[in-house]
This record gives C-alpha cells, structure tokens and sequence, in this order.
C-alpha cells in the first residue's frame, strides 16, 4: 500500500512540476522542485529535470508498484500453492538488461550537451569575477576593475530583518553583477574545500585550496538571488550565504565608479548600500 501512495505522490509531483518556474528566486518554505532558473543554463536543468527525469522516475515507480502487486496476488500460497520451480529466463534477462540500458542512453543524449553547456564558458565573456571561499565566509574580487573587492559575510538576524533580507541568505556585501553580461567566475579556497553554488543560475562549483576552478552565468533579469557553500566545510558550514544582485548596466557601472573612489582597503558605504537594496523584482518575489 505504501509503495502505491509513493508512486501516486510521484504522479502528483510531475503533474505540478510547472509551478516551479512561477516560484520566487530564493529558497521556498515547503517547496520540492528547483528553483526559477533566470539563466539559459538553469531553464536547461529544471526542464531535464522537471520534463524527462521526473516522468522516467514515476513511470519506474510505477511499473515496480504494479509488478510487486502482481506477484502478490498471483503467486502467493493460496492462489500459487504448488510452486513453479526454474533457474532462468533468456527472454527476461534480456529484456531487463536491454530496457535499462536504453532508459540511460535516452538520458544521457539530453545530459551530456547540458554537462558540456555548463563546463565550457563562452570564449566572448564580459567580466571575471573571481570567488575564494574562507572559513566561513566568502571574499569576492572584480578582475576588470582594479582595486574592486570584498568580504561577504552573513547577516545576523536582527541586522537580516532589518535589512529585508532573509535570515541565513542575507549578506553585508552583495556581489553586483550586470544583467545579459557573460560572467566568467574563477573559483578557489583559501583553508579547506568549500562550494559556491547559486540553483538560480545553474551553477555549482567546488572550491578548492591550491585550485582554480571555473564557472559562468548570463542573469536574464534583475533581482536579488541567493545561494550557500554546498560541502561541508566544518562546524560555520551553513553560515557562508551567497547573495547576487543583478542590475542594468548603467547601475553596475555607477556602482564599479563608486567602489573605485573608495579608499583602498575601506568599504564605501554607498556602495555597500546600493548593494544592500533589494530591487523591485526581487522585493516582489519576496513579497509573494
């Protein structure tokens, strides 16, 4: 019985699956699916996962559910009371190899392309934007503007309400980044392996001490976006949040200008304020 309810729930999951591309650009209370892709690469993952993945693993569920129904009824003792006995089946055992076989084979025509989408960053990007992980914080550096960077560090929670940002998520500095802008984001650590994964824009790479590794993204719109460090990295682990906000390029240049005039070494604070500021796509998603 309990085998038939997971398999209808699966079918429930499927048939809703569409209500996560309506789904705000953060973590959901409750939610199942993945988060609204606002980059070509995510739309890509959720409909791998939401168009063929889900309905390959129901229809499993399925087909396991009604066979073991099956044997049950039809071979047990009262029904069966004389046992068949053999020691094989060529037909079966081929049909069980082959069928699998072709499933992965079907999956893969769809996920080697996306693998190799997300692995290769476009040869004409935009900016580098490079990431080192800490324990337990990230520090963040602009390659193309000199003397362009910081530490981003996760609010406190009454500095987190206060700020209209949610708790856990919520940093002191946010990355800025240009909306439609290729961004090429080289990712390393300084102590141990950490992770920096943002659902929203399909990416998640380790960061690992001695290594550069490489990631990219394009934001299709503005708003403020949210990740956290994906491996464990020790006893702070899920207190490196990563926040993104994402703006026309008129607004990332004014605020590239205002971090260069800065003092070196300092935090302009009308920088760090621009960057704090929720924009109206991202207070409405927040709002909803």
């Amino acid at each position: 019985m309990r085998r038939w309810q997971s398999a209808g729930l699966a079918g429930l999951i499927t048939a809703a699956s569409a209500a996560g591309f309506a789904w705000a650009d953060q973590p959901v209370d409750k939610g199942y699916s993945l988060q609204a892709p606002v980059t070509e690469v995510a739309r890509d993952i959720t409909f791998f996962h939401d168009a063929i993945l889900l309905p390959i693993i129901v229809l499993i569920s399925l087909f396991v559910a009604g066979l073991l129904a099956y044997c049950v009824i039809r071979f047990n003792k009262q029904a069966n009371p004389v046992p068949a006995k053999f020691t094989h089946n060529t037909t079966i055992e081929i049909v069980w190899t082959l069928i699998p076989v072709l499933i992965l084979v079907g999956i893969s025509a769809f996920s080697f392309p996306l693998l190799y989408k997300e692995d290769q960053t476009p040869a004409k990007y935009d900016m580098t934007l490079k990431v080192t992980g800490h324990q337990w914080y990230w520090s963040y550096e602009y390659a193309d503007a000199e003397g362009v960077g910081f530490d981003a560090n996760m609010l406190p929670q009454d500095e987190a309400k206060a700020a209209g940002k949610p708790y856990l998520l919520g940093t002191d500095n946010a990355v800025v980044v240009p909306v439609g802008k290729v961004v090429r984001v080289q990712i390393t650590a300084s102590d141990v392996i950490h992770s920096w994964a943002m659902p929203s824009f399909g990416v998640k790479m380790d960061a690992v001490p001695g290594r550069l590794n490489e990631a990219w993204f394009r934001v299709d719109k503005p708003g403020l976006y949210y990740g956290q460090c994906s491996e464990i990295c020790g006893v702070k682990h899920a207190y490196m949040p990563i926040e993104i906000k994402a703006v026309p390029q008129a607004e990332f240049d004014a605020w590239i200008a205002s971090q260069k005039s800065a003092d070196a070494g300092s935090t302009n604070p009308a920088a760090a304020q621009f960057a704090a500021t929720p924009t109206s796509t991202a207070a409405s998603a927040q709002a909803n």
